[in-house]
């Protein structure tokens, strides 16, 4: 059975040594010592490893079960669900003023990451509770806000966001589900919703779905959309549970992974529900949601590939196979280890050096949203407005086949069950399709993104690439050529597929948007070689001053070099294929496909 152990150490150098975490001037940070995130850090990786690790598998071969209209949640779910809740773990960063613990954003990225590597279907239905605890938060009003705010934060409810129906997925202006006014000021929720993660379970007292429909003689399109609270049970004056409410689970879909969470048909049969926001401004209230999940579900595919990869570099240091080329290096064995061959350091280096690197990025992406919030930063919630895409893009894709490589190191052994490795790839698939597909991703990036503010952002992020390497310059020629030449090379590239848009995209928006995957590819290997950069140079800064860890560092920084030189260059192929247009892609008719 695979296992898996929080990387806290790691956890603390990006914490304290790239980003500076208590020194940041950003409110609540400076609590953020040392001592402090150590603590709360270690805590958190102890329940990854010992309650919510050894109910991955069994989450994935037990599965959900709808009975009599309840789902009924996999063996130990319950009571580690109980011990989370117990633990405070839900409520890191929600409101004190709701029973929150008020900590910055950035640390709850941190601990959601080991309970997420040890166990994503698990962790799922507290995430979608923290999104829909912000979303009431930024658009509920007061007396919602106390109705539902404790109870999600402490999970005692839980929250669903509910988007997707049978016949529309990211195109959401053709929605069929309604809401119709009732003299009281409530609305009868009707229709069907699909794909909604922890719709039902036996985990809390209460569901409390936010719902988008459409209001009889709104817009048509997107712009008629509302978002409305619809809970499982509807809530008392005193604000004890009350009466079943018209919502149903139709059926629970059969997926290839997160076997542990329920994913769900929603019927809702005049359901009753209250308008969350403004009428027929569903959207902004829901991305409040879906910008923060997206972020998480980014999160979620490099935190599949770091337990994937402590599970391979295992394998690969205790499986006997062969010998080294250059000689046997377990002469008393029959065969040396797996990690003596080349092409299988090659393979560990490259899941190693995207999981530090996305580790980086992803908690320099929540600290930014910490600053928008905490000082209403806009410069920040304009950056992080723009890399979202690529957060969620570029590292679902790159942890999916990250978990395949950990997979492939166990050769046969790892296509059987029985060994685990299997789930870490199918659980890691499904980040790549959830919370807006990565296509569009990418065609949000290109089509909304860099054109925000008057590309204003875009020209921001390559500003700060261009006055770090000019900050961090000649101080070493070694860490210059490895590190900040390369991370140069990749910024041009970059700007010269933004550049390509502009010229080409205003007279052909194909050429355009053919590009855009590559782009969001090209823009995550740039980020991730910023991060690199980054930690290189505070690896460096550690060593230098005498640091008594100086493997750890050293490990940091020939880390570094092989993102730098293995993986960054392939913003080349990219810029390659992006330039290339649309010609080729759009030459085929649709029925010579």
């Amino acid at each position: 059975m695979p296992s898996y152990t929080a990387p806290t150490k790691d956890m603390q150098f990006v914490l304290h040594e790239v980003l500076n975490a208590s020194q940041s001037g950003i409110p609540g940070y400076e609590e953020l010592d040392r001592d402090f995130t150590a603590a709360v850090l270690e805590e958190a990786g102890k329940l990854a490893s010992e309650v919510l690790m050894p109910l991955n598998a069994v989450g994935d071969t037990e599965g959900c079960v709808l009975e009599n209209g309840v789902v009924r949640t996999p063996t130990g779910f319950k009571a580690a669900f109980d011990q989370m809740r117990d633990g405070g773990w839900t409520a890191l960063d929600c409101d004190p003023a709701y029973g929150g613990q008020g900590l910055p954003y950035l640390m709850n990225t941190a601990a959601m990451e080991a309970f997420v590597s040890a166990n994503m279907a698990f962790n799922m239905y507290q995430g979608l509770t923290h999104g829909a605890y912000s979303a009431i938060a930024a658009h509920g009003s007061d007396e919602q806000k106390q109705t539902y705010l404790p109870n999600l934060a402490s999970c005692q409810w839980t929250g669903t966001m509910n988007l997707t129906e049978p016949h529309c997925g990211t195109d959401l202006g053709l929605m069929r589900t309604k809401a119709e006014p009732q003299a009281d000021g409530s609305y009868k929720v009707t229709g069907q919703k699909i794909f909604i993660s922890a719709g039902d379970h036996d985990l809390a007292e209460n569901v409390i779905h936010l719902v988008l429909a459409k209001i009889p003689g709104g817009p048509e399109g997107i712009k008629g959309v509302s978002l409305f609270i619809v809970p499982k049970f509807l809530v008392n004056g005193d604000g004890s549970v009350g009466a079943r409410n018209g919502v149903s689970v139709g059926k629970l879909e059969e997926k290839m992974g997160i076997h542990g969470n329920a994913t769900c048909v929603m019927n809702y049969d005049g359901a009753t529900g209250w308008l969350l926001g403004e009428e027929h401004k569903g959207m902004r209230a829901m991305f409040t949601m879906m910008n923060e999940a997206r972020l998480g579900v980014g999160l979620q595919g490099y935190a599949q590939a770091e337990a994937a990869y402590q599970n391979a570099v295992a394998y690969a240091k205790d499986r006997l196979q062969g010998r080294a080329v250059t000689g046997a290096e377990n002469p008393d064995g029959p065969a040396d280890p797996l990690i003596v061959h080349p092409d299988i350091r090659r393979n560990l280096m490259d899941q190693k050096s995207f999981v530090e690197g996305a580790r980086a990025f992803t908690y320099w992406g929540a600290q930014m949203i910490d600053r928008a919030h905490r000082l209403d930063d806009n410069a920040a919630d304009g950056l992080i407005s723009l890399l979202t895409p690529v957060i969620k893009g570029f590292q679902t894709d790159k942890g999916f086949e990250m978990a395949v490589a950990a997979q492939q190191v166990y050769g046969g052994h790892g296509y059987i069950e029985e060994w685990g490795m299997s789930q870490f790839a199918r659980d890691a698939r499904i980040a790549m399709i959830y919370e807006g597909a990565n296509g569009v991703q990418a065609l949000d990036l290109v089509g909304r993104k860099l054109a925000m503010d008057g590309g204003k952002h875009v020209m921001a992020f390559f500003a700060l690439v261009k006055d770090f390497i000019s900050e961090s310059k000649g101080q070493d020629e070694a860490f210059d050529r490895d590190f900040l030449e390369p991370l140069k090379a990749a910024s041009k590239d970059l700007q010269a597929a933004g550049m390509y848009f502009m010229q080409k995209g205003m007279k052909n928006p194909n050429a355009a948007l053919a590009g855009s995957y590559d782009f969001m590819h090209l823009f995550g290997h740039v980020c991730l070689g910023l991060m690199w950069a980054r930690m290189g140079l505070a690896a460096q800064a550690a060593l230098k001053a005498g640091a008594s860890d100086a493997a750890f560092y050293e490990t940091k920084l020939a880390t570094g070099r092989y993102y730098m030189a293995r993986q960054l260059p392939m913003t080349r192929t990219h810029l390659a294929r992006i330039e290339s247009g649309a010609e080729t892609v759009m030459a085929l008719s649709a029925e010579n496909f």
